[in-house]
């Protein structure tokens, strides 16, 4: 079957999971801050995917907005920061994260050529109506899926199924695309067409599925003859 729905994860696939520490730290009176940015940023996001998938094991589910509370929490004492106004300000941020560059151009793209397009998502439907409108990408979406619907985080066949179920399609119909490489294996081996955003050049990991291809950042996906 040939490809008709192109389905993107959200956080650190389309939307930017370092802008939030990034631009805080460019701010007056975050000097301190601005030493251990980095830092911070690869331990919340660490943090915030290792209680998610933790709570998938235990099915003591929360809404990811919580589980970024909590990650950021954790990365802000191992990190030495405990200003509350610095709390707050990186919360407000990561709710509006910026897209990549490529995003706009590549989503209108797959749909000038008749792909149906959308995001799935561990985020919450407000973090993720936040970001879509901050990233002003909205109008290049068909939907925008949440796990909050199943009441488990990613990697749970359960929150694949999202996609068959809105849009209609055998899962050898769907193009999937996450920077995540735990969640391009899963989705592979769940059977779509996956495509691992490999941002940063890290080796794939270990799993049952691998994804159908690597890629350097999404400008690819559009190019991809085969869909």
């Amino acid at each position: 079957m040939s490809i008709t729905t192109c389905i993107f994860d959200a956080y650190g696939t389309l939307f930017d999971v370092n802008a939030a520490a990034r631009i805080a730290a460019q701010e007056p009176g975050r000097e301190a801050f601005a030493a251990v940015w980095p830092d911070l940023a690869e331990a919340w996001r660490r943090k915030q995917l290792e209680y998610s998938w933790l709570r998938a094991i235990t099915g003591d589910h929360t809404d990811f907005w919580t589980v970024t509370q909590d990650g950021l929490d954790w990365a802000m004492e191992a990190c030495g920061q405990s200003d509350p106004d610095l709390r707050e300000r990186l919360l407000q941020l990561y709710f509006e994260l910026d897209a990549y560059p490529e995003v706009p151009d590549m989503l209108r793209d797959l749909r000038n050529r008749g792909m149906k397009t959308a995001i799935l998502s561990n985020g919450s439907p407000k973090m993720l109506e936040g970001a879509v409108n901050s990233a002003g990408i909205g109008a290049l979406l068909d939907d925008v899926l949440s796990v909050e619907s199943v009441g488990v985080f990613k990697p749970a066949s359960a929150v694949y199924d999202l996609v068959g179920a809105r849009f209609d399609t055998d899962p050898s119909q769907v193009l999937f695309a996450s920077s995540n490489g735990w969640d391009a294996a899963a989705a592979s081996a769940y059977g779509f067409f996956t495509v691992w955003v490999n941002r940063r050049g890290d080796p794939v990991d270990r799993m049952p599925g691998r994804p159908s291809l690597v890629v350097s950042d999404l400008s690819d996906v559009s190019n991809l003859k085969e869909i």
